[in-house]
């Protein structure tokens, strides 16, 4: 489904990504965990395409150089020199950290907002599954954005992602700020786009604990660099990793 081959970036000489390769085949869930600055949200961006329109604006302004390497393949596709468009055209769709929606707009605009890539037929069915996925929606459909809480925000950012038809979803810490019942309505939310839907799912975290129980593999980064991978079974019988990541 979606690999990716030794990729490293670097924001001037400072090293953002080291050589990491991660694999998500189809109907998987992959955690990626590791700390503030481990270089979770630049991984997503580099797979999304995003980093590509962060370096050419630095360079459109005189700002920092960004120096981007290595392979993305989806299906088998060398994806590595497309868009951000064109990769989420292509199934790579990024729900970013910090939700991120447009919130002078209503809940239905933003989700409808996600859906330019895909055609009538699909733009109900999709918004017909994501108010049925994330029900309280339903409540809100004409209420401006910003007006929702922040587990509320967060559905219709998952929402809106879902809305583009994705392949492979790219969740950067959805829990973020969230209390534990939303964050539960998260997970439970994610596992359901997996099973329901056959959509792979990556999603980064830094605090793993509750994300560990729904996923198929794992990846740890430090600095930069994956340090570990396993299953989530492995990785949770390793001393060093629940003291670090699981806060246990």
């Amino acid at each position: 489904m979606l690999e990716a081959f030794e990729l490293m970036v670097f924001y001037e000489n400072m090293i953002a990504l080291n050589n990491v390769s991660i694999k998500c085949d189809e109907n998987m869930i992959i955690g990626i965990f590791g700390s503030n600055s481990a270089g979770k949200s630049t991984l997503m961006y580099t797979l999304s395409g995003i980093i590509l329109d962060i370096k050419n604006k630095e360079e459109m302004r005189g700002g920092e150089r960004i120096s981007v390497y290595g392979r993305i393949f989806l299906d088998g596709k060398d994806v590595t020199a497309l868009k951000p468009h064109q990769r989420a055209k292509a199934g790579i769709v990024l729900c970013p950290e910090r939700r991120r929606i447009f919130a002078e707009s209503s809940v239905l605009e933003n989700l409808k907002i996600g859906s330019y890539l895909s055609n009538a037929k699909e733009r109900k069915t999709n918004l017909e599954y994501v108010l049925n996925l994330f029900p309280r929606l339903k409540d809100h459909l004409h209420r401006q954005g910003g007006f929702l809480s922040g587990g509320e925000q967060q559905m219709l950012a998952i929402g809106r992602a879902l809305m583009a038809n994705p392949k492979v979803l790219l969740l950067d810490e959805p829990l973020l700020g969230l209390s534990p019942a939303y964050q539960e309505i998260v997970i439970n939310g994610t596992k359901e786009i997996r099973d329901t839907k056959g959509i792979s799912v990556i999603v980064t975290e830094q605090y793993a604990r509750p994300v560990i129980p729904i996923i198929d593999y794992g990846y740890i980064l430090e600095n930069g660099s994956s340090v570990l991978s396993g299953s989530g079974e492995e990785l949770m019988d390793n001393p060093d990793v629940k003291s670090a990541y699981f806060g246990v």
